[in-house]
């Protein structure tokens, strides 16, 4: 007579460890997705549930007027001004920054004797931030206290007293706020080009012209298209340095779309609920704005 006993078998020491390391990898990124649901999905559905309801500062809630909000928002007498402007500050921005960036990155990879000094020293307006340079340059283009006082009295002229003045000022502190940054930027995508393709095109008789267009522009594509994205989306939501510098004026000429949500929340109307509709106007428009950008850099890597 035989007696068989039930033997069990371990699961493989493999599938063990392949679930030890998904916990642990869920245990990583657990803080991170707890602090993107709270800080970033949560307020994200606010907004939505704002932009559909009437939802006054001081009152609260006041149910749903979804399509109320987002008609009151476009019908807003400053939402064509502020589209406008913001878009014109959006392309003079991009434009000066990426030349900007590129022009000093070649400069500091050319040199060699005063690259330190050259990089600390374009590096340093970046450590600042953009509301205390704000501040900073507001006293610069007073017309009052300011240093160029006694020269803008002796030429009759204002920093901000008209509306070119206003945009091309705020411009120069962007320039010089936000230039070291692309400066590094680009820096890194020159550096990571082969220095044989350079030595290359030597051998075979291009000159620098040719080597710029030919070689250095084409590989630096995914930097540019990373700068191009960085700053289009930094200058459609730009605030801080219009509202400390210009207020929206002269004669509401530099109100930009962040400014008129703003404007629309805590003054005058302080209506939650079209601010609200104007912001999720605006993420629309980013979304759109970036997968267009995306494509077209990808359509020209593939081509």
């Amino acid at each position: 007579m035989t007696v068989q006993t039930a033997t069990t078998t371990a699961p493989p020491p493999t599938r063990r460890r392949t679930n030890g390391h998904r916990l642990r990898g869920w245990a990583y990124a657990s803080p991170t997705a707890l602090f993107v649901l709270v800080l970033f999905v949560v307020p994200l559905g606010l907004v939505f549930r704002m932009s559909a309801s009437d939802w006054p500062l001081l009152s609260g809630d006041q149910g749903i007027n979804f399509p109320d909000n987002f008609t009151a928002a476009v019908d807003n007498r400053f939402f064509v001004d502020s589209v406008v402007f913001t878009l014109k500050y959006t392309v003079l921005a991009t434009v000066l920054l990426i030349a900007f960036g590129l022009g000093l990155a070649l400069m500091v990879q050319e040199s060699s004797r005063w690259k330190g000094l050259l990089r600390t020293s374009f590096l340093v307006p970046s450590a600042l931030g953009l509301a205390s340079a704000s501040l900073l340059f507001y006293v610069l283009y007073s017309p009052l206290a300011g240093p160029l006082a006694p020269f803008m009295e002796r030429m009759g002229w204002s920093f901000l007293g008209s509306p070119d003045a206003a945009l091309a000022s705020t411009l120069f502190l962007i320039v010089w706020r936000y230039a070291g940054f692309y400066m590094l930027l680009m820096l890194v995508g020159l550096q990571s080009i082969p220095g044989d393709i350079y030595e290359a095109a030597r051998m075979d008789g291009a000159n620098r012209w040719h080597t710029f267009s030919k070689i250095t522009i084409p590989l630096l594509k995914p930097t540019l298209a990373l700068t191009t994205i960085l700053c289009v989306t930094g200058s459609l939501l730009a605030f801080e340095q219009f509202y400390i510098l210009t207020k929206g004026g002269p004669d509401n000429s530099t109100i930009t779309v962040v400014q008129l949500i703003y404007s629309v929340a805590f003054q005058g109307q302080n209506d939650l609920g079209v601010a609200a509709a104007l912001s999720v106007l605006v993420l629309a428009a980013l979304v759109v704005i970036n997968v267009v950008q995306l494509r077209a850099f990808r359509g020209s890597d593939e081509s």
